[in-house]
């Protein structure tokens, strides 16, 4: 893994307490960059996780907001920034949620709601817009960098269920035109993670999660490190990349069809 030392920059993280969120944490944290993670407020992971990583040594703090709320997601990102000193170098818009505790295929449109919708679109696709348009300012001063967590499902991939697939094709098409309002100051990427074993609300059994493995091209499903290591890179490497989505899934998507 590319070892980066960022001693002296700030990040904020949301969606941070676990899974790719945490393991970004993990990895901006080791290498010297102040943390603030961000949470809903009633996550019981979050107060052992930033015990844990300051236990250790690390520069982290607590951003608590649902980055799906119109106002408290931007009220959030301005805390979190000011609690930094004022300077935010990296913003990881890693916040999602699939809506649903099991997977609904196409076909089943009746099980496709207003509600599903709405919780999707408030978190997943509009909590990126609001996070990155609250930091923008503080991003560009700084000359820094965006990742946004998209999906394979806003590909060629169903997904949860097509409302989850929209949203992550939403943040592929916005992290483009994101791109666009931020340069040439700070530059935006997104990732577009496979199957990753991670905490997660849909349900996967085993039989499912060894023939999501199975079509890979690399026989394996993604671990949150894998991402880490790609959005580390999107931020505080790759220099001239910007409005890019790297799919990072194993070769899921190459399988035989």
């Amino acid at each position: 893994m590319i070892r980066y030392e960022l001693s002296g920059k700030t990040a904020l993280v949301t969606g941070g307490a676990s899974g790719i969120g945490l393991a970004t944490v993990r990895g901006l944290a080791e290498a010297g960059c102040r943390v603030a993670i961000n949470h809903l407020a009633d996550d019981p992971r979050a107060e052992a996780v930033i015990a844990e990583l300051r236990a250790a040594g690390h520069d982290v703090l607590s951003a608590p907001g649902s980055v799906g709320d119109a106002e408290a997601g931007p009220r959030m990102v301005e805390k979190a920034i000011a609690d930094l000193g004022g300077r935010l170098d990296y913003l990881v818009n890693n916040a999602g949620t699939p809506g649903t505790s099991s997977l609904i295929p196409p076909t089943a449109l009746d099980r496709i709601t207003e509600d599903l919708w709405q919780t999707v679109l408030q978190v997943n696709l509009l909590g990126v817009f609001r996070c990155a348009k609250a930091a923008a300012p503080a991003l560009k001063a700084a000359q820094g960098a965006v990742v946004n967590v998209a999906s394979i499902a806003g590909l060629d991939s169903p997904g949860s269920s097509m409302a989850y697939g929209a949203t992550k094709a939403g943040v592929i098409s916005l992290t483009k035109n994101l791109a666009r309002a931020l340069a040439p100051e700070a530059r935006v990427n997104a990732v577009a993670p496979g199957a990753v074993d991670s905490p997660w609300m849909v349900e996967w059994t085993e039989e499912r999660r060894a023939a999501s493995a199975n079509k890979a091209l690399l026989k394996r499903r993604n671990q949150p490190e894998d991402l880490a290591e790609v959005i580390l890179f999107l931020l505080a490497g790759a220099r001239m990349v910007t409005g890019q989505t790297v799919v990072v899934d194993g070769g899921l998507t190459l399988e035989a069809r």
